[in-house]
């Protein structure tokens, strides 16, 4: 008759060794948890500032509008002035909202571009940096009816500009909704 005792106490032993690998493993399992989290939550702390630049920098929050211009004939300023360029414009901007509001201030920035060309000889509009800088005074003037100002860049160190790299240069913080102006035909007789 010893052995029905013997049976439950097995059965006993067995179930205290069950529940005590059971919370074992939930205790681990927890503990692991934690650590893990942790550790997360410090690297995401050790890098706020340098990953929102980063994704800042990677992707813009809305996708641009571009609102391209009608394109532009107008004399230049030669000696003589037989020579004219024409000119096609598509503007960057934010998002769709000032593009409207560029709409509204059409007529007044065409006649402000347009004057604006005309100032320039062919010697001017023929090279790089010419265009390069009727684009930023373009920038200005489509800037000028929204409210905005459109900042100078930075000059460069003399040592880069002889070699032409731009490591050094730095372009000014802009939140102007008018991005870019980009040239979609230019064409100088």
């Amino acid at each position: 008759m010893s052995e029905p005792t013997a049976a439950p106490a097995n059965s006993k032993k067995l179930i205290i060794i069950l529940v005590v690998l059971v919370v074992l493993l939930v205790a681990g399992g927890a503990a692991a948890w934690v650590m893990l989290s942790s550790r997360n939550a410090g690297d995401e702390a050790d890098e706020p500032a340098a990953r929102t630049s980063q994704t800042a920098s990677k992707a813009p929050k809305t996708p641009p509008t571009f609102l391209p211009m009608e394109n532009m004939v107008v004399n230049l300023a030669d000696p003589g002035g037989d020579r004219f360029a024409q000119v096609g414009i598509t503007l960057e901007l934010a998002d769709s909202k000032t593009a409207d509001l560029v709409k509204t201030y059409m007529p007044s920035i065409r006649s402000g571009v347009l004057m604006l060309v005309s100032q320039r000889t062919t010697d001017e509009l023929l090279t790089r940096e010419g265009k390069e800088q009727l684009a930023v005074d373009i920038r200005r003037e489509v800037s000028r009816p929204l409210g905005y100002k459109v900042p100078k860049p930075r000059k460069r160190a003399a040592n880069s500009a002889d070699d032409g790299s731009d490591e050094d240069f730095e372009p000014p913080v802009d939140n102007n909704p008018v991005r870019q102006v980009l040239f979609s035909s230019f064409i100088i007789q």
